[in-house]
């Protein structure tokens, strides 16, 4: 089972999917928060709620970080941790192969 976080770009509400499971240095609560945000907006529909929503918007949020943040730490995996810049680097190389980019 894998926690991911959504990074929007300019054009999509969820552009790219990145795992926070598994790595070192783990998962900070600002990535964890980051995450919550996303999926808060995919399930509302709304990249920013209105004054009527922004309340309930905010509290989604807040219980869902804490709900991430326990689901990461109670996790465990035999695995060895995963380094970011590996898994970043190897991601940078799949995406100019597939887009023809550099």
């Amino acid at each position: 089972m894998a926690l991911v976080v959504i990074v929007l770009s300019s054009m999509d509400m969820c552009r790219n999917i990145k795992t926070l499971f598994n790595f070192e240095p783990p998962a900070t609560d600002e990535e964890v928060r980051a995450s919550a945000i996303q999926f808060v907006r995919k399930l509302s529909g709304f990249n920013k709620p209105s004054q009527a929503n922004e309340a309930v918007f905010n509290r989604a949020v807040e219980d869902v970080t804490a709900i991430a943040r326990r689901l990461v730490d109670s996790l465990v995996t035999q695995a060895p941790a995963r380094n970011r810049e590996e898994v970043a680097a190897r991601a940078r190389l799949e995406a100019a192969k597939r887009y023809g980019t550099r």
